[in-house]
């Protein structure tokens, strides 16, 4: 039986039920309630009380961070653990959620035991009596869920001792194969989509408000099906929009074993409306690019 409660904050309804299977999984003692925004989560806190709360950044009607700012104006939750988990990374937004009250910092994309280990350390003893009280081990289990992107991006070892001797030796997106016409594309169509433990560097090929395709080079660490991404796309010079998703395809670009790019699917899950309207805008300015 739970015997603490957490509030899930997130526009994303993916993004929720992954956070909310992770807690269930590895905290049994947890239950789980989860908000859309925060207008709603207030109205939920106000009428019960919780023990921890994980929440997004960017939603509409009342972001992340006015969350907490009312959250710490309230008795009941001035000390109550405050983990804010979203793509917004910079040193500016971490420093305003510090000044704003936050326990934790988690950027998106993160992976099951990195979202645990910050509740672990936010939770504290309240969280280790309440696991021992029900005969649950703190210990993280293995990963026993993971798929495999192994067998279309493996390469061979030779070229991976190169690749971990010189880890920066290309560190930016490179052309699709010269038989195909996209050298002449405009930097825009560059995309950077970063996952858990590492960084895509990528082309993208087709986009639209649903999802985005992209081509990147074999000798990359690629992800698995279904593992979180966050795409960073240049709306506008100097302005960069963070949309999330998830891994929905890894398929081959050539119908051969040694081909040397692979092709990546990322669904959106943002329900932003701002985040759809700059997803919009590069969307117009991507196909008026192809003409």
């Amino acid at each position: 039986m739970a015997m603490l409660k957490a509030l899930v904050v997130d526009d994303a309804s993916f993004v929720r039920d992954l956070v909310k299977r992770t807690v269930r999984q590895r905290f049994p003692v947890i239950e789980t309630t989860d908000a859309q925004n925060g207008r709603r989560a207030q109205s939920l806190m106000s009428r019960t009380a919780f023990d921890l709360i994980l929440c997004d950044w960017e939603m509409p009607e009342m972001s992340g961070l006015e969350l907490l700012q009312w959250m710490r104006q309230q008795p009941q939750y001035e000390n109550v653990p405050f983990i804010m988990i979203t793509s917004r990374g910079d040193k500016d937004h971490v420093i305003e959620a510090v000044k704003g009250g936050v326990s934790e910092y988690l950027g998106k994309p993160f992976s099951p035991e990195g979202l645990s280990k910050k509740i672990i350390k936010v939770m504290g003893r309240k969280l280790k009596d309440a696991m021992d009280r029900s005969g649950k081990s703190m210990a993280s289990p293995a990963d026993a869920f993971k798929e495999s992107a192994n067998l279309l991006t493996r390469k061979p070892e030779a070229a991976a001792e190169v690749s971990a001797e010189s880890p920066s030796s290309s560190p930016e997106p490179e052309p699709l194969a010269p038989t195909r016409p996209t050298s002449a594309r405009a930097p825009m169509s560059l995309a950077s989509v970063r996952f858990a433990e590492s960084t895509l560097k990528s082309v993208v090929k087709d986009i639209n408000l649903t999802e985005v395709r992209v081509i990147a080079k074999r000798d990359q660490v690629f992800p698995g099906i279904l593992d979180q991404a966050v795409v960073d796309i240049e709306i506008a010079e100097g302005q960069m929009a963070r949309l999330n998703g998830y891994v929905h395809q890894l398929q081959a670009v050539d119908k051969r074993q040694d081909t040397d790019f692979v092709s990546v699917t990322i669904r959106f899950v943002d329900e932003d409306p701002k985040k759809l309207e700059d997803l919009s805008r590069f969307v117009a300015r991507f196909r008026a690019g192809m003409r």
